[in-house]
C-alpha cells in the first residue's frame, strides 16, 4: 500500500533543466565554444559536482577565466529563465490529491536545499512533510542515499513509497532504495533509458494519482504506460 509520494524537483516539478543548460550554453558561446546537449543530458539527475562546466570551458579556451564574474552572470540568466517556467502539468493536481488522500509528501533532489525550497515557496507549493537535498546525504543520485533519507524522514518503508522522477539517474536512485518509480521525462530527458521504472508517463496530466495507484496495485501491470 502506497503511503507516501517522493518527488524529484528539477525537471519534474519545474522544468529547470532546459534553462540551466541554456544559461551554461550562453556562457560557452560567448567564449566561442559549444556545450554539447547530447553530453549534458547524460549528467542530468547527478550531483552538480559530477561535471565542472567551468573547468571544461577553461580547457577548451586554453586559459583561466574569471569564474566569479561568469558565475554571477550565469546565475542571473539562469534565474531569469527558470522563473519564466510554470509548474509542470499535473504537479499541482497530484500534490492536492495526495493531501486529500492522506499520503505523506516528500522531495528528494540532488540540488541544493536553498534552490529547492526557494522555488517551492515562490511557486506556492508548500505542504511537504520532508525535503531532502544534496547537503543532507553523503552521495547524491544515482546513489540511493537521498531516497533512503527521505524514507527515514517520512517514517515509511521503501515498499510504501512511490518515487516520481524525470531522469534515468533519478529512477536508478529510487529503485536502488527499493521504491516503486514513476518516470515522467522532461524536455531534456526524453532520450533517457527509463525502462527500469515501474510506469512511464508523458506528464502527470496524463493520469490522475488515483488512476496510477490502481495501476500499481494491479498485479497485471507489467508493461510500461505511455
Amino acid at each position: 500500500m502506497i503511503r507516501a509520494l517522493v518527488f524529484d524537483f528539477d525537471g519534474l516539478i519545474l522544468d529547470s533543466e532546459g534553462p540551466v543548460f541554456e544559461a551554461w550554453s550562453e556562457v560557452y558561446r560567448r567564449h566561442g565554444q559549444e556545450l554539447s546537449q547530447s553530453f549534458w543530458v547524460t549528467i542530468i539527475g547527478r550531483s552538480p559536482g559530477f561535471f565542472d562546466p567551468f573547468a571544461e570551458l577553461e580547457k577548451l579556451v586554453g586559459h583561466s577565466l574569471d569564474r566569479d564574474a561568469l558565475q554571477d552572470e550565469r546565475r542571473l540568466r539562469e534565474r531569469e529563465l527558470v522563473e519564466a517556467q510554470p509548474v509542470l502539468p499535473g504537479v499541482r493536481e497530484w500534490h492536492r490529491d495526495a493531501c486529500r488522500m492522506g499520503l505523506k509528501l516528500g522531495v528528494a533532489s540532488s540540488s541544493s536545499a536553498s534552490w529547492v525550497t526557494g522555488h517551492l515557496e515562490r511557486l506556492g507549493l508548500g505542504g511537504w512533510d520532508c525535503i531532502r537535498c544534496r547537503e543532507h546525504v553523503r552521495q547524491a543520485k544515482p546513489a540511493p542515499d537521498l531516497y533512503q533519507a527521505a524514507l527515514a524522514c517520512l517514517g515509511v518503508t521503501a515498499g510504501e513509497a512511490l518515487a516520481i522522477e524525470d531522469s534515468e539517474h533519478g529512477v536508478a536512485a529510487a529503485k536502488a532504495a527499493g521504491l516503486l518509480a514513476l518516470a515522467v521525462p522532461c524536455s531534456l530527458t526524453s532520450s533517457h533509458d527509463l525502462s527500469s521504472a515501474d510506469l512511464v508517463l508523458g506528464s502527470l496530466k496524463e493520469r490522475s494519482l488515483a488512476q496510477v495507484m490502481v495501476d500499481l496495485r494491479s498485479a497485471s501491470t507489467v508493461s510500461r504506460v505511455r
